[in-house]
C-alpha cells in the first residue's frame, strides 16, 4: 500500500462518499456544491488513484478558520492516516494563516485524541462548542 497525499479538494460525489463510508453526517449535493466550491484549503489520500481520505480548513483565512471533513475509509483507518491528514492542514495553518488566526473544529469522539495531539484542547469551562442546521 503507498498512500499519496495530494493538496486537494474532493469532488462532490468523492466527499459524499468519504462522509458517508466514515460514518459521518450526510449533506444534501447542492450544500456540498457550494460549500465545497468555498474551501480555502484541503488535502486528499489516494491508494493508487483512489480516494481514501480527506481534510478541509474553511473560513475568512485571517480571523476564523475550522478543521472539518476529516475522513478515513474504514479498511484504511488505524494506520495512522488521520495523523497524516491533520499534520498536512497543520502545516497549512502555520506556514500560511496569520499567527492569531483562531483554528476551531468540532471532535467526534474519540477523535479528541488525534486532535489533541496538534494542540487542540476542550474550551469547556471558559465557553462550549455549540451547533445547529439551517432548517
Amino acid at each position: 500500500m503507498t498512500i499519496e497525499l495530494k493538496p486537494q479538494i474532493p469532488d462532490t460525489d468523492t466527499f459524499l462518499m468519504l462522509r458517508k463510508s466514515a460514518g459521518l453526517s450526510g449533506y444534501e449535493r447542492e450544500a456540498a456544491d457550494l460549500g465545497l466550491k468555498n474551501s480555502l484549503f484541503g488535502v486528499m489520500l489516494f491508494d493508487g488513484g483512489t480516494p481514501v481520505g480527506m481534510g478541509r480548513l474553511v473560513g475568512d483565512g485571517g480571523l476564523a478558520v475550522q478543521v472539518t471533513d476529516i475522513a478515513v475509509l474504514p479498511a484504511y483507518q488505524g494506520r495512522g492516516l488521520g495523523k497524516t491528514i491533520m499534520a498536512a492542514l497543520k502545516q497549512f495553518i502555520e506556514a500560511e494563516l496569520p499567527a492569531s488566526v483562531y483554528v476551531s473544529l468540532i471532535a467526534d469522539l474519540p477523535a479528541d485524541r488525534l486532535y489533541a495531539q496538534f494542540g487542540f484542547r476542550e474550551t469547556a469551562p471558559a465557553s462550549i462548542g455549540m451547533w445547529r442546521r439551517g432548517r
